[in-house]
This record gives C-alpha cells, sequence and structure tokens, in this order.
C-alpha cells in the first residue's frame, strides 16, 4: 500500500514538474512573441517616419551688374552693365531614409546613430534687363557664370537669415517626435547623442546641439 502511494505521489509530481514546464515555455513563447511584436510595429512606425521632410521659400533680389574693359592706359573704356531680377525657389530638406538606428530588443531601447545633415537646393530664376555693352566688352559665358555664381551666394546669406532653415528643423523634430511617443508609450527608451530622450524638449535641444 505504501509503494501504490509513493509511486502516485511520484507520478503527481511529475505530472506536476511537466505541467509548470509547459507552462514557462508557453509563458517564454508568449514573452519572445511581445517582443518580436513590439519590434516590427517599431520598425514599421520608423519606416513610416523615414520620408523627405521638405520646407519650400521663395526669395527674390535685384542687382546690377557692371564690368568695364580699360584700353590705352586707362584712357578709353567700355562698359557694360544690367538690371539682373532674380526669382529663386529653395527648399530645405532632411531625407529621413538616410537616418542610422540601432533597435537593442534585449534592453527595449532605440539608439538614434545619425540623423542626415539638410539638403539644401537653390533654383534662381535670372532675367536681364536694360542690358548696355560694346564690340568691345560683350556679355560672354564667364559673366553669366560670375553673375549666377554672386546670386546664389546672395541667396545662400538670405536663408540663414530667413526662418527657413529652422522651420525645416521644427519639421524634422516633429517626425521624430513620433518615435519617442511611441517608444514611450511601448514602454521602450529612445536614446540619442549619448544620452536618454525623455521628451520633445530634450529632444529638440539634443538635434539643435548637433544640427
Amino acid at each position: 500500500m505504501q509503494n501504490l502511494i509513493k509511486r502516485i505521489i511520484g507520478i503527481s509530481v511529475i505530472v506536476l514538474l511537466i505541467v509548470l514546464a509547459f507552462k514557462y515555455c508557453q509563458f517564454k513563447k508568449d514573452d519572445d512573441s511581445d517582443i518580436q511584436y513590439n519590434t516590427n510595429l517599431i520598425q514599421q512606425q520608423i519606416l513610416n517616419v523615414g520620408k523627405l521632410v521638405v520646407t519650400e521659400g521663395h526669395f527674390s533680389e535685384v542687382i546690377t551688374y557692371k564690368n568695364q574693359q580699360k584700353y590705352f592706359m586707362d584712357m578709353i573704356s567700355f562698359e557694360k552693365k544690367a538690371l539682373v531680377v532674380v526669382n529663386a525657389n529653395v527648399t530645405v530638406a532632411y531625407d529621413l531614409h538616410k537616418m542610422k538606428y540601432d533597435i537593442d530588443e534585449k534592453n527595449k531601447t532605440i539608439t538614434i546613430l545619425n540623423i542626415p545633415k539638410e539638403e539644401i537646393t537653390i533654383n534662381p530664376d535670372i532675367q536681364f534687363y536694360d542690358v548696355e555693352q560694346s564690340k568691345l566688352n560683350p556679355f560672354t559665358g564667364d559673366d553669366y557664370n560670375k553673375i549666377n555664381k554672386s546670386v546664389k551666394a546672395n541667396l545662400a546669406k538670405k536663408i540663414e537669415n530667413s526662418t527657413l532653415k529652422t522651420n525645416a528643423q521644427n519639421r524634422l523634430i516633429s517626425e521624430l517626435s513620433k518615435i519617442l511617443i511611441m517608444t514611450n508609450s511601448m514602454g521602450w527608451k529612445l536614446e540619442y547623442n549619448g544620452k536618454t530622450i525623455e521628451s520633445e524638449t530634450e529632444l529638440t535641444q539634443d538635434l539643435n546641439s548637433k544640427l
């Protein structure tokens, strides 16, 4: 009788261990499944954010171009000049397809490794008015190259002094904040520039120090 009881107890213990092992494996499987689901969700969100963020602006300016050719010990000169009207469309873009990041599933951390620099494109439309020239000092391709170079340099200064780049950075931060919101809601962390980002304000400060 005692042997029978011992056998029953032994079988019961074995069955209990099998059940516990099964439950543990099932729990582990569910846990791994959750991690994989969260990782896929995060990757999809980053893919959605990974797009071309473009801010557009328009600039105009009027310049007077002059050039003088002198002959006979500067006693005779031939001048050419023109009124140059410039209308330019400018874009400041961040291609977030080029953003580099790392996903650490174990520590539930997303680390932004690199954010691409802005790409500034200037497309000027240059019109010439009141053109004055002579056969001894005509307009040439070199003049147009000089004018084009001067126009783009002036426009670059205007862009720096405008709000165009700031507006583009704000749009960039808005897109990256979507990743921050998602990570916080899922219990993950977002790291950038060697620190954990807790809020959009911190993200803004760190981005401004790098951009």
